[in-house]
């Protein structure tokens, strides 16, 4: 169930990184993976980076990344836990420069009108059966909620920035996941 904008099986953490939605328009869902440091699971760090409490000394990576103001509605981490940093009803940043073609033409700026979920993992490590239940069960929470989405409007990071981003990439499974969905609508 989402209430004001939250869903409610979701842990929150805050973000400042959001804005209002220029048209209030929710209608689509963008998929992500992200791993901080790159290639490695678990820990604190996904949370700091979205709440903009990231160490830049912490790790080399971090300091290349310190000025980032990023942020998604949901992380659903490799033990399927949801964490939510902004309600669906505001603009997360996290689409960055793209374009998609969703039916009624070409579009920019998917932060606009989209969600943003984050999936712990990377482009290459098999995301585990845990997140696929936890994502089907927000995607089905976010069709119930906002009439706009359907699973036609679900789509990755690299469909909407194909030359700048790969994720969530080829290790997810979008027929596991669409088997999912349909359980987890019934």
């Amino acid at each position: 169930m989402i209430e004001q904008g939250w869903w409610q099986s979701a842990r929150r953490v805050a973000s400042p990184n959001h804005n209002a939605r220029p048209a209030g328009e929710v209608s689509a869902v963008v998929l992500h993976s992200i791993s901080l440091p790159p290639g490695e699971f678990g820990g604190e760090h996904i949370e700091r980076l979205f709440t903009n409490t990231l160490d830049p000394e912490a790790h080399p990576f971090f300091a290349e990344i310190a000025g980032l103001r990023v942020s998604a509605h949901l992380l659903i981490r490799r033990d399927g836990e949801a964490v939510q940093f902004v309600p669906f009803d505001r603009r997360a940043w996290h689409a960055g420069r793209s374009r998609w073609f969703d039916g009624r033409g070409w579009r920019g700026e998917l932060n606009d009108f989209s969600v943003g979920i984050e999936l712990e993992g990377d482009e290459v490590s098999p995301y585990r059966e845990a997140q696929y239940r936890t994502l089907a069960r927000a995607l089905a929470a976010l069709c119930r909620t906002y009439p706009e989405i359907t699973p036609r409007r679900f789509t990755s990071h690299a469909r909407i920035a194909p030359l700048r981003k790969t994720d969530p990439g080829p290790a997810f499974d979008w027929a596991y996941l669409r088997r999912c969905l349909s359980e987890a609508i019934m």
